[in-house]
């Protein structure tokens, strides 16, 4: 019987709670991730929120690249539905990160590669299930690790010039 998943934090910049702004660059072989990282900005008090968008600079960017990695999905739940996210009994939370150990999709994903005919179990072995919240969507990945970069700017600049790193 396979060991029952669990949720475990992982170190990585949390994101902005109001907006922020994830994008995501994907290929076969590569994936980035980039969104503003809440960063309190101590001439802020509250009154007067300031509107953002991914082009808007002096952003703090936190930009996640797997290289490589094996799947992605990108979407709901937002944080207002999280709690409908099957892990979210295991501890889920909204603007977080988290490791999922003993994923049931990393082995979902092995068991459906069983039908090739040089299937090779290992491959799938020592991947890492990632989640993180954002305000308005949730991002899982499974990749061997991940590389994070804090960048100045703006999101898509930031996400661009990891594209071209």
């Amino acid at each position: 019987m396979a060991a029952a998943e669990a949720l475990l934090p992982i170190d990585v910049p949390s994101s902005s709670a109001g907006a922020p702004l994830p994008h995501v660059f994907a290929d076969e072989e590569r994936l980035l991730v980039a969104y503003i990282a809440n960063v309190p900005v101590p001439s802020f008090d509250g009154t007067n929120p300031r509107s953002v968008s991914a082009v808007a600079e002096g952003q703090a960017v936190a930009v996640l690249t797997m290289d490589p990695y094996v799947a992605f999905q990108f979407g709901p739940p937002n944080d207002e539905a999280l709690s409908g996210h099957r892990l979210y009994a295991l501890g889920l939370q909204p603007y977080s990160a988290f490791e999922v150990l003993n994923s049931s999709w990393i082995a979902s994903l092995e068991e459906a590669n069983r039908v090739h005919p040089r299937h090779m179990p290992e491959l799938f072995s020592g991947r890492r299930h990632v989640i993180l919240t954002f305000h308005d969507s949730t991002l899982e990945f499974i990749a061997r690790d991940f590389q994070v970069s804090l960048r100045k700017g703006a999101v898509l600049k930031a996400l661009l010039e990891a594209v071209n790193d």
